[in-house]
């Protein structure tokens, strides 16, 4: 379940933003990547449509099958909140110990984020804020991937 949740983690982290997570105010340098995502609630709804969107994945949904996605859904959003900035707390095992033995590919990585980027479109999430958090969490992605 926690290697569910590290690796939807991860997907999140390649990629990210919310324009209406902004409240249509002009993001300022002085802000968090957090604050400009709009906080815990932006965040928690796009990890609900991600975890929708991978759930009728088929190319990816087989590494969730045995998920428990209340505590996936849980871990996906403090590891975004507390990536961006925001006062949430990960505390799930690291990627590289989660992902172990799961032999996740490119192409799994791959897909996986190009669902995240489909949650992430669907609440039109700026580009720079995409472009922000992908930077954050993309380099997860070298614990994750196996072959």
């Amino acid at each position: 379940m926690r290697r569910l949740a590290t690796l939807l983690v991860v997907a999140v982290l390649t990629t990210t933003g919310c324009s209406f997570l902004t409240g249509g105010k002009a993001a300022t340098d002085d802000r968090t990547l957090y604050e400009r995502l709009g906080g815990t609630g932006p965040i928690t709804a796009v990890v609900g449509k991600f975890v929708t969107i991978v759930g009728g994945d088929k190319r990816i949904n087989g590494y969730f099958a045995k998920a428990d996605l209340v505590q996936l859904k849980k871990h996906l959003i403090n590891m975004v909140c507390q990536a961006s900035g925001g006062p949430c707390e990960y505390t799930g095992r690291d990627m590289k110990t989660t992902h172990k033995g799961m032999g996740i590919t490119d192409a799994a990585f791959g897909a996986l984020v190009e669902d995240l980027i489909e949650a992430l479109d669907t609440f039109n999430v700026p580009e720079r804020e995409k472009g922000e958090l992908l930077s954050v969490l993309g380099p997860m992605k070298g614990d994750i991937v196996e072959k």
